[in-house]
């Protein structure tokens, strides 16, 4: 797995167009249906009252003083019905404290993912591969809600992340979507990272009550920074080995920290689609210009076959 910032993995991007991409959203599909109207972005906006916030460094020392992240068990820690109890509520309250963070980049973001999710899910019949799950797959539902996304100005694309086995962990594969701000030299390139099924990612079967209320307050799709998701993994996975440790059982390494990075921050391609049925679409509803370059969109489309066009870009 590559280490470091998520700056560190832009270079070694790959952009593939929409041609080169069909066969590879397939292999990295997980196939398995997403209800859209299930799908909650219950990430709270950041109040305007003045509140005592926990900063990164809270969160990094909060996550590293339980000692769970670890590789070893620490065995004179005490296991105490006190101790645990303030494990889980300093747990949740880092949770809490950075789903109160947003930035108006997050959540213009935000809210046009869920309203491409809301247009997707009154359009339908957007999948087309050959083997649909429910009548929606995964593959499908985010190559659409990232073609929307870029429709309405945003430089969305849908990333597939792999990484090679190691002596800590196997090999794997997962697929998300991300989009890359750089609208502010100021603040230079910001990549918020969107994954439709956030909440599943940390679920584990016979899991204790306390991790599960702590599951619970995670929304079903997660929009936002990627420095704010390192520090929501770094706390899941403090709070999954807690978890396997208070029920005796063993954690697997497709659950450990290293593992959970690797998904969302490992090398990865971003394919960027285009629209090959807006052409189509123009000759039911009128056009809305939702975006400075719509017309020009139109016209590369109206010019070649299929809709299809390649992606190029400098990384």
């Amino acid at each position: 797995m590559t280490g470091g910032a998520p700056a560190r993995f832009l270079a070694g991007w790959r952009i593939l167009s929409q041609d080169d991409s069909h066969c590879l959203n397939a292999e990295f599909s997980d196939q398995f249906a997403v209800s859209l109207s299930d799908t909650i972005f219950c990430f709270l906006e950041q109040s305007h009252e003045s509140t005592k916030s926990t900063t990164t460094s809270d969160c990094s020392d909060g996550c590293q003083d339980d000692g769970l992240l670890d590789d070893e068990e620490g065995g004179n820690r005490s296991n105490s019905v006190e101790e645990s109890k303030i494990f889980w509520e300093n747990h949740h309250k880092l949770l809490r404290e950075i789903m109160r963070k947003s930035s108006s980049l997050e959540k213009k973001i935000r809210n046009a993912t869920k309203e491409a999710m809301k247009e997707a899910k009154e359009e339908g019949n957007f999948c087309d591969c050959a083997r649909p799950v429910g009548g929606t797959c995964r593959s499908c539902l985010m190559r659409e809600i990232s073609v929307r996304l870029r429709n309405a100005g945003y430089d969305s694309a849908v990333c597939n992340s792999k990484w090679r086995s190691s002596p800590s962990m196997p090999s794997g594969k997962h697929t998300f979507l991300d989009v890359v701000d750089n609208s502010s030299s100021k603040r230079g390139e910001i990549r918020v990272i969107i994954e439709l099924n956030f909440r599943t990612e940390f679920e584990i079967g016979r899991a204790s009550e306390e991790y599960n209320q702590l599951i619970n307050r995670l929304p079903t799709a997660f929009v936002g920074k990627a420095e704010r998701l390192r520090e929501l993994i770094k706390i899941l996975c403090s709070a999954a080995k807690r978890c396997m440790k208070d029920n005796k059982m063993h954690m697997g390494p497709w659950r450990k920290h290293e593992y959970m990075l690797a998904k969302w921050f490992g090398s990865c391609q971003r394919v960027k689609h285009g629209n090959p049925s807006l052409v189509q679409e123009l000759s039911k509803k009128p056009i809305k210009h939702r975006a400075s370059n719509s017309l020009l969109t139109i016209a590369l489309l109206d010019g070649m076959p299929n809709g299809h066009y390649k992606v190029a870009e400098v990384v």
